[in-house]
């Protein structure tokens, strides 16, 4: 499996380059983009997120202090705003109750991942993402993506969260930067060939099948 894992890595890499991913600019953007992509598309996200970014509110701190209503005013586009907005607080008040991103680093990934998870509406993926690209912690995230590669390629007989991040990281080094470009590679080959109804021709993996 390692091998396999390694080799889908390689083959989807030598198509498609470095993805980039998360493209934000700051710590703060990767978190309130992580809230905001739940259930709706990127596009969606970016114009919330240059809603926030004009009236100079990509920023826990600000958001914190900031009445809710004009927050859900703010990322309308991104759908769900108005529990959305809620999310963002509490996710902001935490953030800023407890030190920032300079204490938070300092505790251990398990740890903080368990205290992101007790935020209202903060779930596995949200956690994860936030871990993975704000915090640099080692941490695979799965999505949609994630489970249909693993089911299409019977890389496991498995189908919830964690079983499937346990293919990953016990099967892969545990490396920011490798989860961080494996994840944004599948999420690549999702969105052009492994899509709902699947255009196996000509895709990077076809031969794995």
């Amino acid at each position: 499996m390692k091998e396999k894992l390694l080799e889908m890595f390689n083959r989807l890499y030598a198509i498609f380059g470095p993805q980039h991913w998360w493209p934000a600019e700051t710590e703060d953007e990767v978190v309130v983009g992580a809230v905001l992509t739940q259930n709706t598309a990127w596009k969606n996200v970016e114009r919330a997120l240059s809603n926030l970014r004009n009236n100079d509110l990509l920023n826990l701190k600000k958001l914190s202090e900031t009445d809710i209503e004009i927050i859900k005013d703010l990322i309308k586009p991104a759908g769900f705003f108005n529990q959305k907005a809620i999310y963002l607080k509490n996710i902001s008040d935490f953030f800023c109750e407890s030190g920032g991103f300079v204490k938070l680093s300092d505790i251990n990934t398990e740890t903080l991942r368990q205290k992101l998870l007790n935020l209202k509406g903060v779930g596995k993926e949200t956690a994860d993402s936030i871990l993975l690209y704000a915090f640099k912690k080692p941490i695979f995230v799965v999505d949609a993506y994630t489970k249909r590669l693993v089911e299409r390629h019977n890389l496991c007989n498995c189908s919830n969260y964690d079983e499937i991040q346990k293919l990953f990281m016990e099967n892969l080094p545990l490396d920011e930067k490798l989860f961080n470009e494996y994840h944004a590679l599948i999420v690549k080959l999702a969105k052009e060939f492994c899509k709902k109804k699947p255009v196996c021709k000509n895709c990077p993996l076809e031969v794995l099948l």
